[in-house]
């Protein structure tokens, strides 16, 4: 099929991506000319996993093309996904803005018949406020005489996404589900082709109205939110009266009404979606007359445990930290990207720094993100060009990212190179070394010191 993306952005680029690996004709367009030239020299602008490499597989076949023009791209699309950001407003809602400037201008522009598809993450009714927009700007042609007015038809869908950072192009290829919101059936059966190939061997495809679908990816976001702000209020229960956190997990976790996903307690969490999304459905609910008793609690206990780390190490060194010196490693909010969008890592940070502590720091791939955007302004940062260079003459290591090469470090040179032989892990990713036994202080989430001596 021919496809149009709006907004090379992580939903919009990976989806594109995806969908020209099948054989697809793509254009994605994007206002962003320092983006877009990236992208033709076969470079990305995120930090995802395999996507770099599909890119350019895809723009040598000519399937995937980029360009800053709509004009150019419109003429016979057949189906064109707006995937643009819906930040979060200073209220807390969704800011539509760039949703509905892309809805006028594709009215402004389109020359034949199009299914428009909201693939951003938008409040229920916006496939509304879209087609409304897109017919606003027809009627505006056909008084000027630009068209007739039976010359351009279109349907607005809905279709969320629900790719983990990380893991994005295996969540697009092999999906758990595709959500379609259609109230067009003509126009749902073809957006359901196009899904088709991804979902061979077995029928994923879930078809529904378009309001259902805009509030599912609100609804999954949020479920899975709550899931963590759960299970870390539970380990901090666990943390005062002795018992282990993690066993408690897998002990709910095999129950299989519950299940073991986003019960892994931590130190908060962060990124694009999370924070935004469950911001956004209180804000609808609020709208509604309906008090978000549930997901109020669930961002209230997320703000508390994005500050458990800097208490931890308060309460070890003390409230002043003039001239201690922390090595931090892991910026971003999860492991595999290199968004820091809310990391606890930032918060950690501040705080400590605030306090008079130095900061020496490690990640993968964030680091360029939280340096020239995050804490480009927070002096008292040091940016090192490997994990074990944070840790020189440190007072203490923080774990706050979980990935893979923190997972089996060298003990040793982490004993050597730090001033005390102390590890504040937000993960509890150490948990299985007897680091006690190893003369470590070992501080997780949810486990008595007792019962860490004791393993």
């Amino acid at each position: 099929m021919r496809v149009v993306i709006i907004g090379t952005g992580y939903v919009g680029l990976v989806t594109g991506t995806c969908f020209a690996e099948l054989g697809n004709r793509v254009t994605c367009v994007d206002t962003d000319e320092r983006k877009i030239q990236m992208l033709l020299e076969g470079k990305t602008p995120i930090y995802e996993p395999g996507l770099e490499e599909m890119i350019k597989r895809n723009s040598e076949s000519g399937d995937l093309v980029f360009t800053m023009s709509l004009q150019e791209a419109l003429p016979k699309a057949q189906i064109v996904f707006i995937a643009v950001g819906t930040p979060m407003g200073e209220d807390g809602s969704a800011d539509l803005q760039y949703v509905l400037q892309v809805a006028d201008q594709i009215g402004s522009l389109m020359s034949n018949d199009l299914v428009i598809v909201n693939k951003s993450t938008v409040p229920v009714g916006t496939a509304d406020r879209v087609a409304q927009v897109v017919q606003q700007a027809i009627d505006a042609r056909i008084q000027a005489g630009e068209v007739s007015a039976a010359a351009l038809k279109f349907h607005v869908l809905s279709n969320p996404e629900f790719l983990k950072e990380g893991s994005a192009i295996t969540d697009f290829m092999k999906p758990d589900r595709v959500v379609i919101g259609a109230d067009d059936e003509k126009a749902g059966e073809l957006l359901r082709m196009l899904y088709e190939p991804f979902t061979l061997k077995s029928n994923r495809i879930i078809m529904m109205d378009v309001k259902s679908a805009e509030l599912t990816k609100y609804a999954a976001n949020a479920m899975l939110a709550t899931r963590i702000s759960f299970m870390n209020e539970i380990a901090n229960l666990c943390e005062k009266t002795g018992a282990n956190a993690g066993k408690v997990r897998i002990g709910i976790g095999s129950d299989s009404r519950i299940g073991n996903a986003f019960l892994f307690p931590g130190c908060g969490y962060g990124g694009s979606c999370f924070p935004k999304d469950v911001q956004a459905l209180i804000k609808m609910m609020d709208a509604c007359g309906i008090n978000a008793h549930i997901l109020k609690s669930v961002e209230e206990v997320n703000a508390r445990q994005k500050k458990i780390m800097a208490q931890k190490v308060i309460s070890r060194f003390g409230e002043d930290l003039t001239g201690k010196i922390f090595a931090i490693w892991g910026l971003a909010f999860k492991p595999n990207t290199d968004d820091v969008r809310e990391a606890p890592a930032i918060d950690t940070i501040v705080e400590l720094i605030s306090r008079g502590a130095l900061i020496q720091t490690y990640d993968p791939e964030a680091m360029a993100q939280a340096k020239n955007v995050y804490l480009k302004d927070v002096d008292g940062i040091k940016f090192c060009t490997n994990k074990y260079d944070a840790l020189s003459d440190a007072d203490a290591l923080l774990l706050m990212t979980e990935w893979s090469s923190f997972r089996s470090p060298d003990f040793d040179e982490i004993k050597e190179r730090l001033r005390f032989p102390v590890i504040f892990d937000g993960r509890n990713q150490f948990e299985r070394y007897m680091l006690h036994e190893a003369g470590f202080e070992y501080y997780a989430i949810g486990i008595p010191r007792t019962q860490l001596k004791n393993t």
